[in-house]
């Protein structure tokens, strides 16, 4: 039996991070409900507290070790950035594109899934200006444990937003491009 065929299994593979359906393949209205609420549910609801741990870490780090070669000088400013553009970003899909999708294909859906795209590119290229930021992640040798934690933190946001942004544009946003 295909995940397909079986929303429940669908939605349980959902709860535990695993792949959720093969790209291409199309979803049931019941997946795409589904679908969107692991989104929302397991990224937006974590992104939203993920980064102001991340900016508190990011200020003290910097306050602290702002004479250290090392330190990640505009880490803060650009988490903080990031966390605007990210509210702004998930509040349209929350409370244009998903509600599009949930309603069955409107003409503005290409329009709107299309802006998100945008969105993801200027995300991917904000995500490489964290990797360099964070020197790949890394903390350097006897950092304290605070900038460890930043440096874990940092990479956890950079894996979890590309994992969202992969489950869009790769599952739900093409279910909806031949019925447009």
């Amino acid at each position: 039996m295909t995940l397909h065929n079986n929303p429940a299994a669908f939605a349980s593979t959902l709860e535990t991070d695993a792949p959720p359906y093969a790209p291409g393949e199309p979803l049931t209205d019941d997946q795409v409900d589904a679908l969107i609420d692991h989104i929302m549910r397991r990224y937006h609801d974590v992104h939203l507290e993920d980064f102001p741990q991340a900016l508190a870490l990011a200020h003290r780090v910097e306050a602290v070790h702002a004479g250290d070669a090392e330190c990640p000088h505009g880490l803060a400013d650009h988490l903080q950035m990031m966390a605007e553009d990210l509210i702004g970003h998930q509040q349209k899909e929350e409370e244009v594109l998903f509600p599009m999708m949930r309603a069955g294909r409107g003409s503005m859906l290409r329009v709107a899934i299309a802006r998100m795209q945008v969105e993801h590119g200027e995300l991917n290229e904000q995500l490489t200006r964290l990797e360099t930021l964070t020197k790949d992640f890394s903390a350097p040798e006897g950092a304290c444990g605070t900038w460890r934690a930043l440096s874990q933190l940092c990479r956890k946001l950079d894996r979890e937003l590309r994992e969202h942004m992969r489950l869009e544009d790769t599952i739900l946003f093409p279910h909806f491009s031949g019925v447009l």
